[in-house]
């Protein structure tokens, strides 16, 4: 319980966040503390009034009890999973819109597959730290991971088109050639690595293009799309948010034989989760899955 308690208070930072994550009072939490401590024979958080910090000897703990405690899950995990369905609870965060879409239709597939493990989900898109937040596995579109602490495997990659409004095309001269876009209403992704530079292959041709400052920005894909079908620029976007406008005609495609780089779609997840049966489910779930929607396309 104690070793619990003390992952707990450094992940969320603060003995009060501890407790209420951990469904105790703050109390319980200080005397489990204190009493590790004492058990310990050392400091392992430094408390003032205003802040806490792990002391060293407070740090090295903190990542030996998370392999020791992740490896124990994982155990208790394997013995119900020889005699019952795997159980337990799984945090996963994923991003807004493409989560909407996408990723939590697969939630809940995985939810019928494996009904005694419970799902807690969120849908967001910024870049939350995993750890401080209890997350344990993302999707995440990006590319290398710069952090130490977190691990990744790749799960697909997402094809992108570039389109925009009949009513916007209509207005401006045609689009043949990526440099063209230049003088053109953009329409971003602010959230993006790189929101004002794009790419594009045709043949064995690659170009990037620079694109001029947008009037028209948004963190969201689906309010990305809304302005291009309300006629205010050119989008590129994961072809999976705009298909049934396209169908439609509301958007069309724009530059066709030019074609766009794909997102890379990440599960990434704390290191020590590495040895978590219910991580390693889902994410083969989800990859599978994606795999499978590709064979029907």
């Amino acid at each position: 319980m104690a070793l619990n308690v003390f992952r707990r208070v450094v992940e969320l930072g603060t003995f009060k966040a501890a407790a209420n994550d951990l469904h105790l009072s703050q109390a319980a939490v200080s005397k489990n503390i204190n009493e590790l401590e004492n058990h310990l024979g050392t400091a392992l958080i430094n408390r003032t009034t205003r802040r806490m910090s792990l002391t060293g000897s407070g740090q090295a703990y903190y990542r030996q009890i998370c392999s020791i405690l992740d490896a124990l899950e994982s155990a208790d995990q394997s013995v119900m999973a020889s005699s019952f369905s795997p159980k337990g609870k799984l945090r996963i965060c994923a991003p807004m819109s493409y989560g909407l879409i996408k990723i939590n239709p697969i939630i809940c597939e995985f939810r019928h597959r494996y009904p005694d493990i419970s799902t807690e989900v969120f849908l967001s898109d910024t870049y939350d730290d995993l750890i401080e937040k209890g997350i344990d596995v993302a999707i995440r579109g990006g590319g290398v991971l710069n952090d130490s602490s977190m691990r990744s495997r790749l799960i697909c990659t997402v094809p992108r088109i570039l389109c925009a409004s009949p009513a916007y095309l209509s207005q401006v001269a045609p689009v043949v050639h990526p440099e063209q876009l230049k003088e053109h209403d953009c329409l971003l992704y602010s959230l993006s690595s790189s929101p004002r530079k794009w790419f594009f292959t045709r043949d064995n041709e690659n170009i990037s293009v620079e694109l001029r400052p947008a009037d028209y920005s948004v963190n969201n894909g689906i309010a990305l799309k809304q302005a291009a079908v309300h006629a205010l620029g050119i989008i590129l976007i994961p072809e999976a948010f705009v298909r049934q406008e396209i169908a439609s005609g509301e958007l069309v495609e724009v530059m066709p034989e030019w074609l766009p780089d794909a997102h890379a779609l990440y599960a990434v997840y704390p290191y020590h989760k590495e040895q978590s049966q219910n991580v390693r489910l889902f994410i083969d779930f989800v990859a599978s899955s994606f795999r499978e929607q590709e064979s029907h396309i």
